[in-house]
């Protein structure tokens, strides 16, 4: 008797379970919506009304891409997917805001080894809000199935924004001046970066367990592991609405001094000084369970400090009063001073944390 004929089925990828993801996650996306948005989901490319734009004399577009890295796994293993979205929309939106762009709307890609409709539609709800806590839409995206090439609970997630600045108003390197103070914006512990150093140290070499009651964390450890992204945007928008700002730098991936080093200019130097403030204790358990020296722990980890402004020195108080009112924790950590021939780097980190 000859065989059957082969079928999408059977080669892994459930088209039906894909619909059903897509039902489920459409309540998520009508809530991640701006005025402009056009249409709803299900077409093949997202709609967004632009004629917003008439009002800004040279409008610029704005456009960032990322995921969020192996902290997708730490999510798998704790059988937790309505957060990772967050950290996916925190990584994007964040890049956009650093030129002082406002974010309008973003697309997502999950690539997932078997759909399980509930899992994705989780996915997207987490992104979802964390579209709403950026301000900006969330306008379409993609499902993958992937068998073969991924294990049935495997999944990865990555997406694309874009926002628009006004020429005149783009922040960055050039309107940075002697003088400027730096201040820092309280990370929300770990972020997405460094989690391949992390996962390395705590799971690989200390041996913890995600269900493992630190003390001092307060929480488990995949508690911790799992604190969403802070999402910075609407909080940056603010400054630029209420007093002077020179300059934004996300501190992500390759650590603070080497995301803030990308805005400061030639000729000039930002000095940060570690004194100001704490890291939080999972910076400081990284290092003690890996006997990570401090200089791999700056260049991986935020260590505690998730966005930062350069700002004129008559703009601090407003600054701080402002980003307080928002409920953002902020200080002042630094200072821009001239670059002499002796000075190797663009950003020196001196002092010791504060006990």
């Amino acid at each position: 008797m000859p065989e059957s004929g082969s079928t999408y089925a059977a080669a892994g990828v459930d088209i039906e379970a894909g619909d059903r993801a897509v039902e489920l996650m459409k309540e998520w996306v009508k809530k991640a919506s701006r005025p402009e948005v056009v249409g709803g989901l299900g077409g093949f490319a997202g709609l967004f009304d632009a004629s917003a734009l008439a009002r800004y004399q040279r409008p610029l577009l704005a456009s960032a891409t990322d995921g969020v890295g192996t902290k997708v796994d730490i999510a798998r293993r704790m059988g937790v997917y309505d957060t990772i979205g967050r950290d996916l929309v925190g990584m994007v939106v964040d890049d956009l805001v650093v030129c002082g762009a406002e974010p309008l709307f973003m697309t997502d890609y999950i690539c997932v080894g078997k759909v399980y409709p509930e899992r994705v539609a989780a996915i997207v709800k987490g992104i979802a809000e964390g579209c709403t806590l950026a301000g900006c839409a969330l306008v379409g995206g993609e499902t993958a199935e992937h068998p073969g090439l991924l294990g049935a609970d495997d999944f990865d997630v990555a997406g694309a924004g874009t926002g628009v600045v006004e020429a005149d108003r783009v922040l960055g390197a050039d309107r940075i001046r002697t003088g400027d103070a730096v201040i820092a914006m309280a990370s929300s512990g770990l972020h997405s970066n460094g989690y391949s150093l992390v996962r390395h140290v705590l799971f690989d070499r200390a041996g913890w367990a995600l269900d493992r009651e630190v003390p001092e964390l307060g929480r488990t450890l995949g508690e911790e592991l799992l604190e969403p992204t802070r999402i910075y945007s609407l909080d940056c928008l603010a400054l630029t609405r209420t007093t002077e700002v020179h300059a934004f730098s996300h501190i992500t991936g390759g650590g603070l001094a080497n995301n803030l080093a990308r805005v400061i200019p030639e000729g000039l130097r930002a000095v940060v000084d570690r004194s100001t403030w704490t890291p939080g204790a999972i910076f400081e358990l990284v290092g003690q369970a890996g006997s990570v020296e401090r200089l791999e722990l700056e260049k991986t980890l935020n260590m505690g400090v998730g966005m930062m402004a350069v700002v004129p020195a008559d703009s601090v108080d407003v600054a701080l009063t402002t980003l307080a009112d928002r409920g953002v924790e902020a200080w002042v950590s630094g200072e821009i001073t001239e670059r002499t021939a002796g000075d190797a780097e663009a950003v020196a980190l001196t002092g010791d944390h504060a006990g």
